[in-house]
């Protein structure tokens, strides 16, 4: 795959095949810094890694895992919204699972677990022991009897408020529901977390967090529990208060690790590469979500014909564009996907490809003789940033069966620019000043 965008109408695609093997940073190293919430600002990395990492697959079929997962993940995102809309009221379904894990520790002594991270949704969670009710997991279940900076929350506490759903019983005891019906409950605490790679790793206490004594469905098995890093006061980065946050994510075939970034290793600044800033919108029917203005699309030359109204969140909370590191491919609304569908079909000098395949909405035949092949650029034109983005971000082709396809589809009402269309940029997200900001970054030198 070309890892750069040329300035003409076209980029050149090489039809490579990789295994993918997604890397992980150390979860733990033997140097360990306590730190205040403000000190956390000064900034620490987690290293990420793909739900699917280590399995011997194919880059088409690592995609298609991941649209699998990403088609319920969307059917969730979109029941959310159009719940909204319809009730005029905040709805308690949450987002829930994801594409990528997160090693971190909790408690003290430190106990390591991964942790599915979600930008989706606010909760941060993970199983506790006595489980009446829980999953699987690679790690221990953590024991709070075993830690001695675990401590209850009560419940006139601010993060027990900012539950959609608790009751007060011995503390405050909490129940979070997600739109598969998957659901964690059990009571909230405060504990210390450990984060971080070397030369050392970083101990944050006093996170708020849910202690899940009853886990229940299948969207959380990847890992030991789910890190929500959305922009409600229960989310990691509301409570860390370093005020932005940043992820790098390698190539969907790359062996290399991902990162995720907090306080000021987050920032853009000293990254290489252009930055290009969009305002973060906010809808208060759904305020964990981050919400961008998608004013248009290029494809190739061509403007497409689109409203821009096609991508806009509507009055009643309807509608928009949600940027996500949880959904594998971008799904546009229908007819703005249909116009796309449409302009390269137009302009790719290869057939259409019927034979329904590969799971994704266009694909073309392939040439038996060719190694590479060209393609329209793509440009989406968000309010006051043109991201344009490389073949390998938005095009996969497999000569095993000789395709080559879009990796895009379409959804009713809510838009999502998918985590394949994000890789090897840093994705900054500033939650004071409102921005979203994305730089090219080959995210495995970080």
């Amino acid at each position: 795959m070309a890892a750069t965008s040329p300035p003409s109408s076209s980029v050149l695609i090489l039809l490579l095949l990789t295994i993918v093997a997604l890397l992980v940073f150390p979860a733990c190293s033997t140097s360990r810094k306590s730190l205040d919430h403000r000190t956390a600002q000064k900034g620490f990395r987690v290293g990420l890694t793909h739900v699917d990492s280590g399995g011997n697959f194919t880059k088409l079929e690592l995609l298609q895992r991941g649209m699998k997962r990403g088609k319920y993940r969307l059917q969730r995102l979109t029941a959310m919204s159009k719940a909204a809309a319809d009730d005029d009221i905040q709805t308690p379904i949450h987002a829930g699972n994801g594409e990528f894990l997160m090693k971190l520790a909790i408690g003290t002594p430190p106990k390591p677990f991964s942790a599915i991270m979600d930008t989706g949704s606010d909760l941060v969670w993970t199983q506790c022991k006595p489980c009446d009710q829980c999953f699987d997991q690679a790690t221990p279940i953590f024991d709070p009897k075993q830690s001695s900076s675990f401590s209850k929350l009560s419940c006139s506490s601010d993060l027990c408020k900012a539950l959609s759903a608790s009751t007060c019983s011995s503390g405050c005891e909490y129940l979070y529901a997600y739109g598969d019906y998957s659901t964690t409950q059990g009571v909230m605490a405060t504990e210390t977390f450990t984060f971080g790679d070397s030369p050392g790793d970083v101990a944050v206490p006093h996170i708020g967090f849910g202690c899940g004594e009853d886990n229940q469905g299948s969207g959380f098995t990847q890992g030991a529990g789910l890190v929500g890093l959305g922009r409600g006061p229960l989310s990691l980065v509301s409570q860390i208060g370093s005020g932005k946050f940043s992820y790098c994510m390698t190539s969907v075939d790359d062996t290399k690790t991902s990162s995720l970034l907090f306080g000021s290793l987050a920032s853009s600044k000293k990254k290489s590469g252009e930055i290009i800033s969009t305002p973060l919108i906010k809808n208060p029917s759904q305020p964990s979500f981050y919400y961008l203005s998608l004013e248009g699309i290029t494809v190739g030359e061509t403007l497409l014909p689109i409203s821009k109204s096609t991508f806009a969140l509507a009055g009643d909370g309807s509608g928009g564009l949600i940027i996500d590191s949880g959904t594998t491919i971008t799904y546009l609304e229908e007819s703005g996907f249909d116009a796309l569908k449409k302009e390269f079909v137009s302009q790719m000098d290869l057939p259409v490809d019927t034979s329904d395949s590969t799971g994704l909405d266009l694909c073309f035949t392939l040439p038996s003789d060719t190694s590479e092949v060209e393609v329209p650029k793509l440009v989406f034109h968000f309010k006051g940033a043109d991201l344009n983005l490389p073949g390998e971000n938005y095009m996969i082709a497999d000569s095993g069966i000789g395709v080559i396809c879009l990796a895009m589809g379409a959804s009713s009402g809510m838009s999502i620019f998918g985590n394949m269309q994000q890789q090897n940029m840093m994705v900054l997200h500033d939650l004071e000043k409102e921005m979203l900001s994305f730089v090219p970054t080959q995210c495995d030198k970080l």
